[in-house]
């Protein structure tokens, strides 16, 4: 009996060790807990629904074989051949200069079944023959029909014996963001090469040499030699020419940018029927000191401006033109690339809130041209060189603005160009100049300089 009490009292004093330790322990803060892992449940990942049906046409994933199969037969291979001449060592100090052979090599787009190209400006610059090699590897010799530097865009001529298969112009201005496109080149002089990718912005305006500044940016993949390629829709039909890449390699990183097919076009029309573009503005200048403003705002107007004949302000925000939103100085611009003096455009502008409309008839760019060494302005005029600027008040007896030259030092003078050619260059090399004009009295007067 003893014996079985002292176990009893054991147990019991146990428990109260054990319980007195239970306690301190959980005061302490000291929770363990055992936790089970539950087991990874799966589901599958179908989705139906009793409200309506999908339409499976929709989502159905795009086919670029047949865009490809149109496009591909009608962009083509350009190679530039240009002789250049020069001193590159010293030796040549002795034996004279060489005249050395450059190859440059791009792509191209057959526009029509009778051999008319366009491709990039600086694929053929300074070219003195032209190679075009189509997709059945048959070579043709090229002329150059036109160019225009500043939108990077040429148009060549072939003569071919066939009829030739050529990409249709689609409206670049229903292209939409994220809109799939096929650029369509010889990248690395590999020939009849096809990327995809997505329109990834409009109305880009780059930093750099371009003056272009309303490309078209998108994710296919474009390379050295795609210069001059087709940017095509889904459907097969011309968007843009690819120009450009953004790189920190010289090779393609991400981006690449191409000439909106309006633009293109309408630069193809002018020189077809003109020989030249003919840009078309509004006649205002931007106030580009606000980057916040969604539109472009009126700085001020430029002289014979149609805008300011028809009530347009300074500070008059133009928030759409043809009913194509504008949000920048470049979508503006952009628009107005594909249209001509003379075209008549509706514009809306926000005037202190108020929204209204006004029709606009476009007019001619006029290029002007400056002497460095007499800061004089000149524009053409259809009997020489008609000065706008000289640098002098207008009450100012000896202001010769409105006056034309005719002669410089006895050589006829046709263009502004020329005129300013004559004066800076003579002048340069010392030489005194006798300059003929023609005064706001319509008389010949001759001043030396």
């Amino acid at each position: 009996m003893k014996k079985n009490l002292s176990f009893l009292t054991v147990a019991i004093l146990g428990g109260v060790v054990s319980l007195f330790g239970y306690i301190s322990f959980f005061d302490n803060g000291h929770l363990i807990t055992e936790t089970k892992e539950s087991p990874i449940q799966t589901f599958q990942t179908n989705y139906t629904t009793s409200a309506f049906e999908l339409n499976t046409a929709t989502y159905a994933p795009t086919n670029f074989t047949e865009a490809a199969e149109k496009s591909i037969h009608a962009v083509v291979h350009v190679k530039n051949t240009a002789i250049s001449s020069g001193i590159n060592s010293i030796a040549d100090l002795f034996n004279g200069t060489k005249r050395q052979q450059q190859i440059g090599t791009g792509s191209g787009v057959i526009i029509s079944s009778d051999g008319y190209i366009v491709t990039n400006n600086h694929v053929i610059d300074g070219a003195t023959d032209l190679e075009i090699t189509l997709n059945n590897r048959k070579k043709y010799k090229a002329s150059l029909i036109g160019t225009d530097k500043k939108n990077d865009i040429a148009l060549l001529k072939i003569d071919a014996e066939d009829i030739l298969p050529y990409i249709p112009f689609s409206d670049s201005d229903n292209l939409n963001i994220g809109e799939w496109v096929l650029a369509v080149g010889n990248p690395y002089n590999l020939t009849s090469t096809v990327t995809a990718g997505i329109i990834s912005a409009k109305g880009r305006d780059l930093q750099g040499n371009y003056s272009t500044d309303s490309f078209i940016q998108t994710d296919a993949a474009v390379n050295p030699g795609n210069s001059g390629g087709a940017l095509v829709n889904s459907r097969g039909e011309l968007v843009g020419i690819n120009t450009a890449i953004s790189t920190k390699t010289g090779s393609y990183i991400g981006y690449s940018f191409a000439v909106p097919s309006n633009i293109a076009k309408k630069i193809i029309d002018d020189i077809l029927e003109f020989g030249k573009v003919q840009e078309a503005i509004i006649g205002f200048l931007p106030d580009l000191r606000e980057d916040d403003i969604q539109g472009v705002r009126i700085g001020d107007f430029s002289e014979g401006s149609n805008a300011e004949k028809a009530g347009l302000l300074k500070g008059d925000i133009i928030v759409k033109i043809n009913d194509i939103k504008i949000s920048k100085f470049s979508e503006l611009t952009g628009q107005l690339s594909a249209k001509r003096p003379g075209d008549s455009v509706k514009l809306t502008i926000d005037r202190d809130g108020e929204i209204f409309t006004k029709n606009i008839n476009l007019i001619k760019r006029i290029e002007r041209y400056i002497s460095r060494t007499y800061g004089i302005e000149l524009i053409d005029d259809s009997k020489g060189a008609k000065i706008i600027r000289d640098g002098l008040s207008e009450d100012s007896p000896s202001s010769i603005k409105g006056y034309i030259i005719t002669k410089i030092n006895g050589k006829e003078v046709g263009t502004a160009s020329d005129a300013i050619k004559l004066l800076d260059g003579l002048s340069r090399n010392g030489y005194r100049l006798k300059v003929e004009m023609i005064d706001l009295d319509n008389e010949t007067s001759i001043y030396f300089f």
